[in-house]
């Protein structure tokens, strides 16, 4: 079964940093792409970042550099740095998995059928 814990969540003020951390378990996918997405009060879900299971990354064009995704094998752990904090990240922040490291992309969250239960983040100006 596979089961996705998101952490790190909390309350920053605007310009700050958080680190947002996905522990991973119970999939064998031989290839396989995780991300990052959010989703801030009436809006819909949207992509923040990908890594697949070679390390490759991928970030919508919107994220402006201000994130970085990352995982530890050897943790079971995915990361995600958010630097540069703005009020409009404020959001639930979600870890996915899906089968197979083709079209790693956040586009379609409707691709990933995995999810963790989210961490808030709020940022304040």
């Amino acid at each position: 079964q596979v089961q996705l814990v998101e952490s790190g969540g909390g309350s920053v003020q605007a310009g700050g940093s958080l680190t947002l951390s996905c522990q991973n378990s119970g999939y064998d996918f031989r290839t396989y792409c995780m991300g990052w997405f959010r989703q801030g009060p009436g809006k819909e879900r949207e992509g923040v970042a990908s890594i697949n299971n070679y390390g490759i990354t991928r970030y919508p064009a919107s994220m402006n550099g201000r994130f970085t995704i990352s995982r530890d094998n050897t943790k079971n752990t995915l990361y995600l740095q958010m630097n540069n904090l703005k009020p409009e990240d404020t959001a639930m922040y979600y870890c996915a998995i899906k089968e197979g490291d083709e079209r790693c992309v956040t586009s379609d969250f409707r691709a990933f059928p995995y999810w963790g239960q989210g961490t808030q983040v709020t940022v304040s100006s």
